[in-house]
């Protein structure tokens, strides 16, 4: 699914001073259904990989091949549907309209995909079943709910467009660790049982190993690239 060859990005500061060299040449591949996480320290550089991966910046150099295309080949409106069509995010601040309900905002990207009012709302409830959020929650505005219950919400909205890819920046750091453990516990499901293919950003080396291989990187550079020593079991619950 995704091939990273030498990819570096520069980010220019201006005048005559260097620029600052974010990734130095990294590569490696993930494969479709796999649950990978990128662990690294602040200014490692993962931020800016992720950024690369969500098709929201490009590289300076190297290549970038997502389900064999070239993404540094593509128009600005096929990046825009590659991320509507193949990647759904998930990000830390949850990013969800806070006075709207939680069926509403996850059929919001379906409005601007143009989809009928009836499908909007049959592919949003399943998101959110697939989520694991309480049915009777669907109708709450999403500033009623708990943080664990939010993040599922963004979750679901992050499936509602039936991605190939899901990007999690960061999802558990508003979370108290116990509820990071549900969420986390989510995006096993949601590999585990329904195939998807996830890639979670942390810089917690426990959240890293819910995942099946951790990528570790520091300074712009790949230290390891390893399979998790213990796969969690997941309840069924």
């Amino acid at each position: 699914m995704i091939e990273i060859k030498d990819v570096t990005k520069m980010y220019n500061s201006g005048g005559e001073i260097a620029g600052f060299l974010a990734l130095k040449g990294i590569s490696f591949n993930i494969n479709d259904g796999e649950f990978v996480a990128i662990m690294g320290p602040s200014g490692s550089g993962k931020s800016t990989l992720m950024h690369i991966l969500g098709a929201l910046d490009s590289p300076t150099s190297g290549t970038y091949l997502l389900d064999g295309k070239d993404v540094s080949t593509l128009t600005d409106d096929e990046l825009a549907d590659i991320r509507r069509d193949k990647i759904g995010f998930v990000f830390q601040a949850f990013n969800l309209l806070p006075r709207t309900t939680v069926l509403r905002n996850v059929m919001l990207p379906l409005v601007y995909d143009h989809v009928a009012p009836e499908e909007r709302q049959r592919r949003a409830e399943t998101a959110l079943r697939s989520a694991g959020l309480d049915e009777q929650l669907f109708s709450h505005l999403s500033n009623q709910l708990s943080g664990g219950q939010i993040q599922r919400v963004a979750i679901a909205r992050a499936l509602v467009n039936d991605p190939t890819l899901i990007l999690a920046d960061e999802p558990t750091g508003n979370l108290d660790t116990k509820t990071g453990e549900i969420v986390l516990d989510t995006f096993q499901k949601l590999n585990s049982e329904l195939g998807r293919t996830i890639v979670l950003i942390t810089h917690e080396a426990d959240v890293a190993e819910h995942a099946q291989r951790i990528i570790h990187i520091r300074d712009g550079q790949i230290l390891s690239d390893s399979k998790t020593h213990k796969r969690r079991v997941v309840s069924n619950k």
